[in-house]
């Protein structure tokens, strides 16, 4: 199983942009998707999440800002992120937990895309 995050780059203050994850192998079902971030000298944290029926959650310092979605048939995650701020700039991680494959039952992360907010 790999993940395969795109989307990032460099945007002004208040600008938008939107990540996407694609999971890719034999996979039968994934029960978790979500985005995590890190920034320089700071603790991974978990962005938002959205499990497979669509329920979400959103760290406070995002909500009413980014919007996550998938596509369940796509094995896709996506982060829109509107109003940016600075404090966003961070490498951005996809995650998929509780991958269901024909040999395994796993959790995966793809290799970080980097959101830098900046004028």
């Amino acid at each position: 199983v790999q993940l395969q995050a795109s989307g990032g780059g460099l945007v002004q203050p208040g600008g938008s942009l939107r990540l996407s994850c694609a999971a890719s192998g034999s996979i039968f079902s994934i029960n978790t998707m979500g985005w995590f971030r890190q920034a320089p000298g700071k603790q991974r944290e978990l962005v938002a999440r959205i499990s497979s029926g669509g329920n979400t959650y959103y760290r406070d310092s995002v909500k009413g800002r980014f919007t996550i979605s998938r596509d369940n048939a796509k094995n896709t995650v996506y982060l829109e992120m509107n109003s940016l701020k600075p404090e966003d700039t961070a490498v951005y991680y996809c995650n998929a937990d509780h991958v269901s494959t024909s040999t395994s039952i796993g959790n995966y992360w793809g290799q970080g895309t980097l959101v830098t907010v900046s004028s």
